[in-house]
């Protein structure tokens, strides 16, 4: 059989209106820095900043509002909860700037694009209150999604790895946020590394009704000191962001509210208001990148 460098219509799927498959873009709907939440609604509660909004889209769970800060374009996309969503979000986010649809190959020349998550978070170290902002300095997956895709483990990632003893913390993956996005919107911020979980419940060490397998989950990585520093949070997206934008050669940053604090037990007294002081932040940041 002939090899072609084309990509098949099974593998890079285009919708009619020439659109990608799950996110409906089109090339030219997306802007170079992009906002990630996880919330549907949260969309709304971004663009409302955005001194106009040109592109309003939407598909499944995945809304986008692209528009202006200012002169500066910039979009917001919901991704649902979960790695399994970042896998599906980021990949046709590069296709959208790096793969030309209409001869269906990759691109010589690779656009390089700014993620900023902006989402929710709880702390596991008893010293970062409720209702503060942490940016992840590194992303701690524990779900499992990069292992899926050909990558060599950072030198510093494979020293912390050998240092920890539990086998399912061992078998984890980690890179870095961008230096860059990281000191411009996270420098009075928390930092630390971000747990990147595959559930709610059990994978984060919570029980309600059914015993979770790891009973001193969170024992375990707060007392952990390692080389890249402490484990400070856990979420569900974070550390996919990272390796993908890592990978694809983007730049990635997550910020966390944290809404819970699980060494405390206690939770955000309102959050929505905290919310939207930390979209508003981000922003403002963003105006002056």
């Amino acid at each position: 059989m002939k090899k072609t460098s084309n990509l098949a219509a099974s593998e890079l799927i285009i919708n009619p209106d020439g659109s990608i498959y799950h996110l409906a873009l089109c090339p030219e709907d997306i802007a170079s820095t992009v906002i990630l939440v996880g919330d549907p609604a949260r969309v709304n509660s971004v663009s409302k900043y955005f001194d106009r909004i040109e592109i309003k889209k939407q598909k499944r769970e995945f809304i986008t509002h692209t528009g202006y800060v200012g002169e500066k374009r910039i979009s917001v996309i919901s991704t649902g909860i979960g790695t399994d969503n970042i896998d599906i979000v980021l990949n046709e986010i590069d296709a959208l700037v790096n793969i030309d649809f209409d001869k269906k190959e990759i691109k010589t020349q690779k656009t390089t694009l700014n993620f900023i998550r902006i989402g929710t978070s709880g702390a596991l170290q008893a010293d970062i209150p409720v209702d503060n902002f942490l940016a992840s300095a590194w992303g701690f997956g524990l779900d499992g999604l990069l292992h899926f895709y050909t990558h060599e483990i950072l030198p510093q990632v494979q020293e912390m790895l050998h240092s920890l003893e539990n086998p399912i913390a061992k078998a984890a993956y980690a890179f870095p946020a961008d230096n860059m996005l990281l000191e411009h919107f996270g420098k009075d911020f928390y930092q630390g590394i971000t747990l990147t979980c595959s559930g709610f419940y059990a994978p984060q060490g919570r029980q309600l009704r059914l015993q979770a397998k790891w009973q001193n989950m969170l024992d375990y990585f707060q007392q952990q000191q390692t080389s890249l520093g402490r484990f400070t949070n856990f979420e569900m997206e974070t550390s996919s962001i990272y390796g993908l934008s890592h990978l694809l050669g983007h730049r990635a940053l997550s910020l966390n509210l944290i809404l819970a604090n699980r060494a405390q037990g206690t939770f955000s007294p309102d959050p929505y208001k905290a919310m939207d002081k930390l979209i508003a932040t981000t922003l403002e940041k963003f105006s002056n990148l």
